[in-house]
């Protein structure tokens, strides 16, 4: 082959190929201009939608990735390369790892909608799956509580978001219940005057919504009192216990019996 014939050949190559190769340098510059805009769009419907920050980040590049993925494939498809097989791989590839990752990817989509529906956010006090807690951090996969006894609760999003939530702090205020048994002998008025009166005289017990007494039931050897005070989330042990103690002591002051179990023993001579 002389060297016109060589030269025959590279000019035929570049009429056929330069075409393509300027179709799809000029796919990449508009396909990535797109790309940007629509990533500020979505980054200014996340800010004004007051999502999570690590949610934010995760969306974007995810979404970025996906676009990406379709302008290389736009691409290659515009300069000649076969990209059926390539898609094929990919989406098999795609379809392998999801069926590994299954769980995770389960738990990824109840850390998704979380942290767009927000049931509870980080500082609140709630109780799911079988534990209580104050929520300590939101994450994409799981959710970590600090229990009361300050140990870490770690729960998968998933299975958080599937099930029952309770959470304490939403409303700011919580109602503490008691349940305190006075002997028959005693006088009813008497004893809620004086129930009421050690609520009312606690600092950290709400007077709106009002503290309540009422008598819950007659059980078998006791007159059984429904203690209802309200306080606000944080509050909430320092009141149980405090109204606890101060009702065994006030009680006590006032005569009223409250009554525990006794055991009678009866000796036979010879």
């Amino acid at each position: 082959m002389d060297t016109q014939q060589w030269i025959d050949k590279g000019y035929n190559l570049i009429v056929e190929f330069a075409p393509k190769l300027l179709a799809a340098i000029l796919i990449w510059i508009i396909g990535s201009w797109i790309i940007k805009l629509l990533l500020k769009g979505i980054k200014k419907v996340m800010n004004k939608g007051n999502y999570d920050e690590s949610l934010k980040k995760f969306l974007i590049n995810l979404t970025n990735w996906i676009l990406k993925i379709i302008l290389v494939v736009v691409v290659l498809g515009t300069v000649g390369v076969e990209t059926t097989s390539f898609a094929a791989i990919l989406a098999a590839a795609g379809l392998a790892i999801g069926m590994a990752l299954q769980g995770s990817l389960g738990n990824f989509a109840g850390g998704v909608l979380i942290m767009i529906f927000k049931p509870f956010k980080i500082g609140d006090l709630i109780e799911a799956q079988g534990e209580l807690g104050v929520v300590k951090e939101i994450e994409i996969f799981t959710t970590k509580l600090t229990g009361l006894s300050n140990k870490e609760i770690i729960i998968p999003n998933g299975a958080l978001s599937n099930g029952n939530i309770i959470n304490y702090t939403s409303e700011g205020t919580r109602r503490v219940d008691l349940v305190y048994g006075v002997s028959y002998d005693s006088d009813i008025k008497q004893t809620k005057d004086v129930m009421l009166n050690v609520l009312t005289s606690h600092p950290k017990v709400l007077q709106d919504p009002a503290p309540a007494v009422t008598v819950l039931e007659l059980a078998d050897s006791s007159v059984n009192f429904a203690v209802r005070p309200w306080c606000n989330v944080e509050d909430y042990w320092d009141v149980y216990f405090d109204v606890t103690e101060n009702m065994k002591i006030a009680l006590d002051a006032a005569g009223i019996e409250i009554p525990y179990p006794h055991q009678v023993e009866i000796h036979k001579q010879g």
